[in-house]
């Protein structure tokens, strides 16, 4: 008689980014720390060359002030800097909490979120269209990132 072992699905996207997702958190946090005990060093941040060559923001523009405004607890502003930030904070967020729970309670809260490939195309749209809307308001005239340093 054949024995029929069963084997449980473990689905190795969810498992390496979960990883991926710990390492990121621990690197944040000792940015974080490194921010806190140390800002000066963040202040002399090299310039885009793009932006410094010909004028115009390139897609990251706007990236680093959007880490940094999201860690002074301004959300807003960092969301106008660079909407990627934010979003990647909520949906991997989201991800990592889910996922957490889901393993602790041995699958009991099904809750954990599951890859998909358009979370990476709504990040590939945010990013092309905040590339297009500050370069165009910026041939207008209106430097968006310029107005929030004044602030």
């Amino acid at each position: 008689m054949k024995k029929i072992i069963r084997t449980e699905k473990v689905n190795t996207d969810e498992n390496v980014l979960y990883i991926i997702g710990w390492i990121l958190l621990l690197f944040l946090l000792v940015l974080g720390t490194a921010y806190g005990l140390w800002p000066e060093l963040f202040r002399h941040l090299p310039p885009c060359l793009l932006h410094k060559l010909t004028g115009f923001y390139c897609p990251g523009c706007g990236g680093t002030r959007a880490v940094l405004a999201l860690l002074r607890g301004k959300p807003v502003v960092s969301l106008v800097y660079h909407p990627f930030v934010l979003y990647t904070v909520c949906i991997g967020g989201w991800f990592m909490i889910s996922q957490t729970v889901e393993r602790l309670s041995k699958g009991r809260f099904a809750i954990g979120m599951k890859y998909r490939d358009w979370y990476l195309w709504a990040a590939l749209v945010l990013v092309c269209v905040n590339f297009l809307v500050k370069n165009i308001l910026l041939l207008w005239g209106m430097d968006v990132l310029k107005m929030l340093e004044s602030l």
